[in-house]
């Protein structure tokens, strides 16, 4: 089920950035929190830096049953969303969507994916692996993961800045929202997309080229 209240505020205000920088197209935004430290310069002199979210460390089970860390997406630009495999609402939207953006980039070893499950009970990498192979993507760009719920939960809200939250009274169990979210190779969140929605879809698509351009430069 798509996740329609308990927004958080910081995706609101990402969203507001994705607004704001839809006409520049040389330069994506860096979205999320940040903060500012100062920084003492060779000469004694001081500046003030600007210093922006990050995802952090992490450490979970792939559709191979084998430990993946960030370092799996070490000098790659990648896709984030939470998903689980029993849904039945937007998951197969979102995922028939971002299969699509897999496809148009599949000769580009930069772009990487990274699908985190939402049901800790059922989605093992077993079935992630299934899901995987009946979705046509088994090759190692796209890690399906698992994780313990904290772990999973956490660094979906806190992280991410996507809610996702467990719950009986909703048709598959669950409710998250289904945001596509771009990582650069900084692991700055650098766009936030509805995987739902084929105009955002497609703006994610022209988006990737755009970030990639920036290593180039």
């Amino acid at each position: 089920m798509k996740l329609r209240s308990h927004i958080p505020l910081s995706f609101l205000i990402l969203l507001v950035f994705i607004l704001s920088a839809c006409g520049d197209a040389k330069k994506l935004p860096v979205l999320g929190p940040r903060t500012t430290e100062t920084v003492k310069n060779a000469d004694g002199t001081t500046r003030v830096d600007t210093v922006f979210k990050t995802i952090p460390a992490f450490s979970f089970l792939n559709q191979d049953s084998v430990n993946i860390t960030q370092d799996k997406f070490k000098d790659k630009i990648y896709i984030a969303d939470f998903f689980f495999t029993s849904c039945t609402t937007i998951c197969p939207t979102m995922h028939r969507n971002m299969k699509a953006i897999f496809e148009k980039y599949k000769d580009n070893p930069e772009v990487m994916y990274l699908s985190h499950t939402i049901d800790f009970k059922y989605d093992t990498p077993a079935v992630l692996k299934k899901y995987a192979q009946k979705l046509g993507v088994d090759d190692g760009r796209w890690q399906f993961v698992y994780g313990i719920k904290d772990s999973v939960y956490k660094i979906a809200e806190k992280d991410y800045l996507v809610a996702v939250i467990e719950d009986t009274t909703a048709k598959d169990g669950y409710i998250h929202q289904g945001w596509l979210v771009l990582i650069d190779k900084q692991k700055r969140i650098r766009g936030a997309y509805d995987g739902t929605d084929t105009k955002q879809v497609d703006q994610l698509m022209k988006d990737i080229p755009v970030l990639l351009a920036e290593d180039k430069k």
